[in-house]
């Protein structure tokens, strides 16, 4: 699959909780999502008393212009999966109709809240490798679909930066999935990330997760603070 910019696409509280193999009460945390764009992961758990900050640099629209973004990505975003159906699962989500009607929902969902919610805060005009927040701010951060997935468009040292603020705003984060777009395999940049953020004292490992809809996508990477 290939496309030539990072793209709004979103993704549900469901998803994110089988991505990044979420328990009950690690959802009661201080979360921190890192580039969620139109993703309604932060209105559902919100809605369900969570604490929970997204950034993105598509905050710095309005949801109408961020609607409008939508519509001028869905056709060839939806395009290129009919192009490669065969390198995703047809399980949870049976055909490429069915992911633009699940998709779609869940934009819709986000575009609902965020028109509504700019008196809390939660949706933060953003983007690594620079977080406006203090260390240790958040107990979790989590980065869905963009570092690793997108090889092709941030390099390696801009990877390295990100998990490193990443894992100065947080205790503790997961990164998913860990292939690159283009090819469908590990990111090149994953071995350097982990290297990196080892000699700096951080503790990294991979761990399995039940989520998989990019195929072979079946790992998260974990970053700790010692």
């Amino acid at each position: 699959m290939e496309l030539s910019e990072v793209v709004p696409w979103g993704r549900s509280l469901s998803e994110y909780k089988d991505m990044f193999s979420l328990s009950s009460d690690e959802l009661g945390k201080k979360i921190l999502g890192c580039g969620d764009g139109p993703a309604c992961f932060n209105s559902e758990l919100y809605a369900n008393g969570g604490n929970v900050v997204s950034v993105d640099p598509i905050y710095k629209f309005s949801a109408v212009q961020i609607q409008s973004r939508i519509e001028e990505v869905y056709l060839q975003i939806m395009d290129q999966v009919s192009r490669n159906k065969e390198n995703y699962v047809w399980k949870n989500i049976r055909d490429v109709k069915e992911l633009g009607e699940v998709r779609m929902e869940a934009m819709r969902a986000f575009l609902s809240d965020y028109g509504n919610a700019q008196q809390t805060r939660r949706y933060i005009n953003a983007s690594l490798p620079t977080l406006p927040f203090k260390n240790a701010e958040f107990d979790l951060a989590l980065c869905s679909h963009y570092l690793f997935l997108y090889s092709d468009h941030v390099d390696q040292q801009q990877h390295v930066d990100s998990m490193h603020e990443l894992c100065r705003v947080a205790k503790e984060v997961r990164v998913y999935p860990l292939l690159s777009m283009r090819n469908n395999k590990i990111s090149k940049h994953l071995t350097p990330v982990m290297e990196a953020l080892e000699k700096g004292g951080i503790n990294v490992s991979l761990a399995p997760v039940k989520y998989e809809f990019q195929k072979g996508a079946t790992e998260m990477l974990l970053a700790k603070n010692v």
